[in-house]
């Protein structure tokens, strides 16, 4: 069955984004430390990750082996319309989750205004390689208890406050995971993958 992996960007004291919720990578205010060492990473094992602009200015048209589907939140995916990148994953199935939107931006992206929880689930059963959880953290937080991985892209760095991991709302229910694999960057920054371990019955 296909997992659902929260492959995010986060600081040591557990924030995604600035309290705004913008950009944290670019802008006035952006705040995060991308080396090039980073950027290779990322390149080498997570090429399907990369949004469009940047593949294509490093020149890069892997697919990719984790990722074949992508999921955001309307928050989230507001930043890159407001990038004027209406579609930054147009090489994936691109999952907007939003009950505002009626009309999509992009021909490509789907707009769902369903449960996440029962979403997931039917997009778990189907054929194809693993589901991105790109955020933000409300929509992580509305599917914590269906995250089967969690891929951390730890920063050396700390912002305060912010946008949590999971959000604000996310329910109490504490849930131990397996460091399954880590790299450590020379940069400072780390890539760690943690996997849900199975419960017991």
């Amino acid at each position: 069955m296909r997992k659902l992996v929260y492959y995010i960007a986060v600081t040591l004291d557990g924030q995604i984004a600035g309290p705004d919720g913008s950009d944290p990578t670019s802008g006035p205010d952006a705040f995060w430390p991308i080396a090039d060492d980073y950027l290779q990473h990322l390149a080498a094992e997570f090429p399907e990750t990369l949004p469009a602009p940047a593949r294509e200015a490093l020149g890069i048209t892997a697919p990719g082996t984790r990722f074949d589907t992508v999921l955001e939140g309307r928050r989230t995916y507001q930043l890159g319309v407001d990038a004027g990148v209406p579609d930054a994953y147009p090489h994936l199935r691109h999952l907007v989750f939003s009950r505002t939107l009626t009309q999509s931006p992009a021909p490509s992206v789907e707009l769902v205004a369903e449960d996440p929880v029962e979403t997931v689930r039917r997009l778990k059963k189907e054929d194809g390689k693993d589901i991105w959880l790109i955020g933000g953290g409300e929509l992580a937080g509305a599917l914590y208890g269906e995250i089967d991985q969690l891929i951390l892209k730890l920063a050396p760095l700390t912002v305060g406050t912010g946008i949590p991991l999971f959000g604000t709302h996310a329910r109490f229910e504490p849930t131990a995971f397996t460091l399954t694999d880590s790299k450590i960057l020379e940069s400072g920054s780390a890539f760690l993958t943690y996997t849900r371990k199975e419960q017991s019955s």
